[in-house]
């Protein structure tokens, strides 16, 4: 499909799209001008590039791109599994602070709180959460450590049938290391961010470990690792005040304050700032065990024992003060004689939102079992089992306010939630078939059955008295649910010609909803306390179909079309909506959303130098948006399906080694894209508007220099474009974010990083790295990303 065949957009639109296209381009004239002999086949770091005959793909017909081992010990300053990924074109982990637990996968049509759009697997196992698409079901980063991956691959669309509908947005695929022989391994980071925002300031440190072993004995191998997190996280979130309507605070119910910070906020009113809230210290341990058993030399049966744990302490620091120098840590109205119910700044009365120090403990366990061949021959298959297990999952928050810190020796009640038992299981049985006996032959069927099964508790109860260590008392709300999917696919990459290869499939799913209730203890008649909730099942097809076309020695061109379901998750289809007189709306007959997907894509090598643009687009039907229905009375804000949706854009990346001189590498890429809701029944004021938490511009570029066989440097720099934080405001026909790069807001941002690489001796390494060079403040609402952070790194490898 032609790109100018899309329906039409502003002028500036076609402009910045044929800037990316000329710059891309021209950029590529200059790397052919630079060629000279023969073509040849090369060697760049960690990637093979055969400038006479470019790959063309197998039975993977989605764009990918890749980082390896190397690339991430030259150019990444990786504590985590998520930040490795921080380079991909048009790919960022909404990472906002190391170790996060709430680091949402964004690619390049899905926005930073929509999870379930995208899937992760390390080694064949599931790591995405599928309980919700929302900022708080992240994928389970922390059961992989960065020292033990060996490459990541990331596909884009959803265009092989061998992923679920989940994979709209695309998938990364991780790939750990398995020893051939007796190896270990140690590394020590040391980093530390300085921070200042408001009255919170100064550095914030943490530390990072990690240990591993391995062997391969006979047929026997194992691999086993250990690795510890200890993180100061930078404030995520800063206290506000609202200012009282109506008279001004009776005597005895207010207390006069100051101390307070003034600002603008996103909509460009007056904000007042009263503490800082959310510094998260974490203490995160994730021990692995996998072990391999070779059968036959063809066939191979593994075992894996993965165990996170996390201990998290999120403090807070309070700007209030009376008159007598007391802190105050918030307000609380509807409580007689209490001089907390409105604090006084400036002679105004306003509420004040509670700096409430709050505790999470977690421990998940996963398992998975899996046998698989590689013959490399006419057959081949696998089946690979796994269960994540959300062994214990506690959070407790105070409800502190006046003077009360919460952490006294007498502490206040508060709140605790357990999802305890959360989890998934899942099975995947896959099969190839080649009639042709190898791996060149003329067709690589693909085939297997997928089954997986999501489970949802969580309970919230009030604690009486002292949040920290008391027991649960009254339940206040629950949640339960359970789904389940059951897919057969078939696929078929078919060179039919020597230069071209067509690849088709199609994945049949079926999906049930069961066992759904809600409990609010806040509902009053005539709403039940207790909603449960019919079982609902559905079932559909989606197609997929590429075709790949080498139209030369050194182009490739390949075009791709595919059909997804993205099925409601648990925690969508039972959210809780609280109306005026405590009414309670749910929705538990969402329809899945559905996308019909297309890639088109150029690649062009060179005798050092691989180059690839990408046209996009993804039309979403009953696109699942948290949105206002204006249509009944009273209105309902909530999750619900948004009748079309439509991303598209042009995307371009280069790899390039030893580009001017030997030694020096290069890889960046740039992205453009637009997201327009094109059909809106629910709220037709918002069509022709933009979707939120989509950047118009996304760009990358990574160079190293190996100085030596000892010695390189990496310099980096990540962009990210405008986008708007919320649906656009059909009341005042504008976007709220009028002043897009404040707290609060999803602001665009320049970040440059950088790496320095030693190699001691062969088993010793230390690095120096920073990132954020330049303390740049950006932020994703209404989390501030960390502003400057340095690294230090020492590592031992035998």
């Amino acid at each position: 499909m032609a790109y100018n065949a899309y329906p039409a957009i502003p002028c500036l639109r076609h402009q910045s799209v044929a800037l990316a296209v000329a710059v891309a381009f021209s950029f590529t004239l200059r790397l052919a001008q630079a060629e000279d002999g023969e073509a040849a086949t090369i060697t760049l770091p960690e990637m093979s590039i055969k400038a006479d005959k470019p790959a063309l793909p197998a039975n993977v017909p989605n764009t990918v791109e890749s980082v390896t081992a190397r690339q991430i010990d030259e150019s990444i300053n990786a504590m985590t599994t998520a930040s490795v990924l921080q380079y991909l074109p048009s790919v960022h982990v909404r990472e906002r602070y190391i170790g996060d637990r709430n680091g949402i996968l964004v690619m390049r049509v899905n926005s930073s709180i929509a999870s379930a759009v995208t899937t992760v697997y390390a080694d064949g196992l599931l790591l995405s959460n599928f309980l919700n698409n929302s900022f708080s079901t992240a994928p389970r980063w922390g059961l992989v450590a960065p020292e033990e991956i060996e490459r990541i691959d990331v596909m884009y669309g959803p265009f092989s049938a061998l992923y679920p509908g989940n994979s709209a947005g695309g998938v990364v695929n991780i790939t750990t290391r398995m020893p051939e022989k007796f190896e270990a391994h140690a590394k020590f980071d040391y980093f530390t961010q300085h921070f200042n925002q408001y009255k919170a300031g100064g550095n914030f440190n943490g530390v990072h470990g990690s240990a591993a072993i391995g062997n391969k004995i006979g047929d026997w191998s194992f691999w086993a690792d250990l690795d510890h997190l200890n993180n100061h996280g930078q404030p995520q979130t800063f206290g506000t005040a609202t200012k009282k309507t109506g008279a001004p605070a009776g005597a005895g119910t207010f207390t006069v304050a100051s101390g307070e910070v003034r600002d603008i906020d996103t909509s460009g009113n007056p904000r007042i700032i009263t503490s800082t809230t959310g510094m998260d210290h974490t203490v995160q341990d994730n021990g692995k065990f996998k072990l391999a058993y070779d059968i036959t030399p063809t066939l191979r049966a593994s075992y894996i024992l993965g165990i996170w744990q996390n201990k998290s302490d999120a403090t807070v620091e309070p700007y209030l003060k009376d008159a007598a120098g007391n802190l105050i840590y918030g307000t609380k109205t509807g409580t007689a004689s209490n001089p907390f119910q409105f604090v006084r700044i400036g002679g105004v009365d306003y509420t004040v939102s509670g700096a409430n120090p709050a505790y999470s403990e977690s421990e998940h366990w996963l398992h998975g079992l899996s046998l698989k061949t590689s013959t490399g021959g006419t057959w081949d298959w696998e089946a690979i089992a796994s269960y994540y297990d959300q062994r214990k999952d506690i959070s407790r928050t105070a409800t502190n306010f006046g003077f009360d810190s919460g952490l006294g020796p007498v502490r206040p009640g508060g709140n605790i939630t357990l999802a305890d038992g959360t989890g998934w299981r899942n099975l995947d049985l896959r099969g190839e078939w080649r009639p042709g006996g190898d791996l060149k032959s003329a067709h690589q069927v693909s085939f297997g059955y997928h089954t997986d099964h999501y489970i949802l508790k969580s309970d919230t109860y009030s604690i009486a008295a002292d949040w920290l260590n008391g027991s649960p008392g009254t339940l206040s709300t629950n949640s339960r649910g359970k789904t389940e999917i059951q897919a057969l696919y078939l696929q078929d990459a078919w060179g039919f010609l020597p230069d071209w290869k067509l690849t088709v499939g199609g994945r049949f799913e079926r999906w049930k909803a069961f066992d759904g209730s809600n409990y609010n203890a806040a509902n009053v008649a005539p709403n039940s306390k207790n909603q449960t909730y019919a079982d609902r099942s559905q079932s559909n097809f989606s197609p997929k179909l590429a075709l790949a076309f080498r139209m030369a020695p050194d182009w490739l061109l390949r075009g791709s079309l595919g059909k997804a379901y993205r099925y409601p998750t648990v925690s969508e289809m039972f959210q809780s909506i609280n109306l005026p007189g405590s009414l309670k709306f749910n929705d538990p007959n969402l329809k899945p959303e559905y996308v019909v997907s297309g890639d088109f894509t150029a690649e062009k090598s060179f005798a050092n130098a691989l180059w690839r643009t990408s046209l996009f687009w993804e039309d979403k039907h009953d696109a699942l948006i948290s949105q206002t229905d204006v249509t009944v009375t009273p209105t309902i804000s909530s999750i619900q399906n948004i009748d079309r949706v439509r991303t598209r854009g042009l995307e371009t990346a280069l790899q390039a080694g030893d580009l001017w001189f030997r030694g020096f590498d290069l890889s960046g890429s740039l992205t453009y894209a637009d997201s327009f809701i094109l059909k809106d029944a629910k709220n037709p004021g918002l069509e022709g508007t933009m979707q939120p938490r989509i950047p118009n511009w996304r760009a990358t570029l990574v160079g190293v220099y190996r100085a030596s066989d000892r010695l390189s440097y990496s310099l980096a720099a990540r962009y990210s474009g405008r986008q708007h934080n919320q649906l656009f405001n059909t009341a005042t026909r504008q976007y709220n974010d009028i002043n897009p790069n404040v707290y609060g807001a999803v602001s665009h941002y320049t970040v440059v990083d950088g790496k320095i690489n030693y190699k001691i001796d062969r088993q010793w390494t230390a690095a120096l790295g920073v990132n954020n060079l330049f303390s740049y403040k950006y932020y994703v609402n209404p989390n501030p990303y960390p502003q400057r952070t340095l690294f230090a790194t020492l590592k031992f490898d035998y």
